[in-house]
């Protein structure tokens, strides 16, 4: 069990910093703006924006509540699976998951915002995100994935 929370751990604070740098970043590049383009591309561009809701600014008419609902259900979260043990077998994507929300969450109480810097336009506009989100996808995926590999090699073993 040791070497699951190592690895979740590790994957937290490496996600943790690689997004606050991003972030860090992203902000330099427009000198204090609130929200700039800092570089426009054929299907992304790199736009600073300050998000005070959540996922397309969702729930933004929380206000500073929004910080406090969000730590209390990443506290949760937590809890939970380490309880339910799943730590066990999702360490470094519920690694990823945590790391980002950590660095969202961190984004509200420092910034008042979550700091967004890319977005999506090539065949549709799609919402300004981060580091942190995309992380948070990307953990979300593998679980999935790992959930549905282990359905079929369990429906293979019983045939």
């Amino acid at each position: 069990m040791m070497r699951h929370i190592i690895v979740f751990l590790l994957v937290v604070v490496g996600t943790f910093i690689i997004d606050q740098g991003l972030k860090e970043w992203a902000m330099n590049a427009v000198n204090g703006v609130e929200y700039a383009l800092i570089m426009e591309g054929s299907c992304i561009n790199l736009e600073l924006f300050y998000n005070r809701g959540v996922a397309f600014s969702m729930l933004a008419f929380l206000g500073d509540n929004l910080k406090w609902v969000q730590l209390a259900l990443i506290v949760g979260i937590i809890a939970y699976v380490f309880y339910e043990g799943y730590l066990k077998q999702y360490a470094f994507a519920i690694g990823l998951i945590v790391g980002g929300a950590l660095g969202n969450l961190y984004d509200r109480f420092i910034h008042e915002g979550v700091v967004d810097y890319v977005a999506w336009h090539c065949g549709f506009d799609f919402a300004v995100f981060n580091y942190a989100d995309v992380m948070i996808n990307l953990g979300v995926a593998l679980i999935l994935l790992m959930t549905f590999l282990e359905y079929r090699r369990e429906k293979k073993s019983k045939a």
